[in-house]
């Protein structure tokens, strides 16, 4: 037998997982910039920055650079760090390559993280092999915020070391992991939430112990430190910063009553949330409740496998619970509560759901006699074909979303920029019924924008702009006011609506405050949608663009 022969028969599984996994991640490299991708926090928002960062020249500027071509210049610590190994990728690459080139890094890295995860702490016996790769591939192509990086991708990884630490057997790639990883993924996100029920457990080791284990909380330190040197920006606009007042410093989120918290804790528990999508109503949830069952009828010990759904289900309370309006006086006193979204636990949920799964599926291997093997795997298969139906090509294609290249629709606003004929650096533009993002990817310099931290005064500079259309639609007043991160040309007619496609919606009645805007330096409006009463508001039209590889039709006005 022939060593391809041996390494084949032995890693069969492993191979086999990796062949799919290059299945689902194929629409990216067959269809190229016409795959269909992931709009909402992705294409309006991250993969411009990105862009833009890597345009200006600013991407390793210092923490009193500007970026001048978002917000009249947007502090460049308000934007992604520059030791992200996401962002660097769009420095050295072209974007949608970069973009390629992270999609295939998050899955890999998910799929090894799950499969060494399971294999070594949860799942040893070799029989159950086939759960183990099966859950590896379930959770690799889970449809991950592509922004986050190893953020979500990367927790099974982690968790992987710190429990090889912490049982004493940790080697130089488990140091390696806790170094490495905090340049690929988000400390606000989930890692600082990680680290926190990491030190959790250190204490309960403790506690129940009698004995400090110093390796374990060294890997606790290392890893908060070298977050923190990534992270120097935000330290130093958070804590150093003499002038910056950010607009989260206004925000007014949660609210809600005892029940409308509890009913969003149990929805999200139940269905995740929109960075969170873990798809696990399905087939997951009813897997583990019957594995309950099961285990309760054939008096299995389930320990790990009840602690881990509690977990999870403490994660999902803890959102709820962020959302009640009774913590409103903490948030006030205290605006780290606010500005700080402590509900963001929820984002270690999806490796946990994916570890109870495949325990649960070797309960029910275990507790149905002959059968039990062939519906275990039969419900694997299942949830991973679920997963694949929705891959971002088939989901976005389904719902008629714009590709990659239709979406930023480069041709097509390099045409409105050649017939403004100017240095984009000498005027500035507005977005109507489309995400603002688009002119900052094709190089405009743009007055409104997605932005997660930029100054309160500016904030309130913009208001002043939509104040006449934020007075007729409580929605999008409370929208702003409340929040604010999407500094956008909101209008009442319009609402949390930014993707008219087609040029066939019209504005009837719009109400700018078109002198606020004059005094911001903006000069023109790239409306996707016709402005009926454009001349009474003061905006003159200019001339439609349009073009055959575009969903868009702009009409131009110029602000007089």
């Amino acid at each position: 037998m022939t060593n391809i022969s041996v390494l084949f028969k032995k890693n069969y599984l492993i191979i086999i997982g990796i062949m799919l996994l290059l299945l689902y991640l194929s629409p990216y490299v067959i269809l190229g910039e016409d795959a269909h991708v992931r709009v909402h926090d992705n294409l309006d928002s991250n993969v411009a920055w990105y862009k833009v960062l890597a345009d200006s020249g600013k991407l390793f500027g210092g923490v009193h650079e500007k970026i001048p071509s978002i917000m009249n210049g947007l502090s460049r610590n308000s934007l992604e760090p520059d030791l992200n190994i996401l962002v660097l990728l769009y420095f050295f690459f072209e974007p949608f390559t970069a973009y390629v080139i992270n999609e295939f890094m998050m899955r890999f890295l998910a799929f090894f993280g799950m499969y060494f995860l399971l294999k070594r702490h949860f799942i040893k016996e070799n029989q159950f092999l086939i759960i183990v790769a099966g859950t590896a591939l379930a959770f690799a192509i889970l449809p991950f915020w592509p922004s986050g990086g190893g953020s979500i991708a990367g927790l099974p990884l982690a968790l992987y070391a710190f429990l090889n630490i912490r049982n004493r057997q940790g080697s130089k790639v488990d140091w390696l992991i806790i170094i490495l990883l905090p340049f690929y993924s988000s400390f606000v996100l989930s890692f600082a939430f990680f680290i926190a029920c990491m030190g959790l457990l250190w204490i309960v080791d403790w506690i129940r112990t009698k004995r400090v284990h110093y390796s374990f909380f060294a890997a606790i330190v290392i890893m908060t430190i070298v977050y923190l040197f990534v992270n120097y920006r935000i330290i130093y606009e958070m804590f150093f910063s003499p002038v910056f007042i950010s607009h989260r410093e206004a925000f007014n989120r949660g609210n809600w009553s005892a029940v409308i918290s509890l009913a969003i804790a149990i929805w999200v528990f139940i269905f995740g949330q929109t960075h969170v999508i873990r798809l696990t109503q399905y087939v997951v949830l009813p897997v583990i409740i019957v594995a309950f069952i099961a285990a309760y009828r054939k008096k299995y010990d389930v320990r790990v496998l009840r602690n881990l759904f509690l977990l999870n289900m403490l994660f999902s309370i803890i959102y709820g619970l962020y959302a009640w309006g009774g913590l409103k006086y903490i948030k006030e006193k205290w605006s780290i509560f606010e500005t700080f979204n402590f509900g963001r636990f929820h984002f270690l949920e999806p490796p946990v759901w994916y570890i109870c799964f495949a325990l649960a599926l070797v309960i029910i291997w275990k507790a149905i006699k002959r059968f039990g093997k062939p519906i275990a795997l039969t419900l694997l298969c299942a949830q991973i074909i679920i997963l694949f139906l929705f891959n971002d090509e088939i989901k976005y294609r389904y719902y008629h979303y714009p590709s990659y290249a239709e979406f930023y629709s480069k041709p097509l606003f390099q045409d409105i920029k050649g017939y403004i004929g100017k240095d984009p650096a000498d005027y500035r533009v507005v977005s109507l019924g489309i995400h603002p993002s688009i002119a900052q990817y094709n190089g405009f310099y743009t007055l409104d924008g997605y932005v997660v931290s930029y100054p309160l005064a500016y904030k309130k500079n913009f208001r002043e702009i939509i104040a006449p259309e934020l007075e007729k639609n409580n929605s999008i007043r409370r929208y702003f006011d409340n929040w604010g991160s999407r500094a956008y040309i909101f209008t009442a007619e319009l609402g949390k609506h930014y993707m008219y496609d087609g040029g066939r919606k019209k504005i009837h009645h719009l109400e700018l405050n078109t002198e606020a805007l004059k005094r911001m330096g903006g000069d023109y409006i790239l409306s996707a949608v016709k402005i009926l009463n454009a001349e009474e508001d003061g905006l003159t039209f200019l001339k439609t663009f349009q073009n055959r590889a575009s969903p868009w039709k702009i009409y131009l006005y110029k602000v007089e």
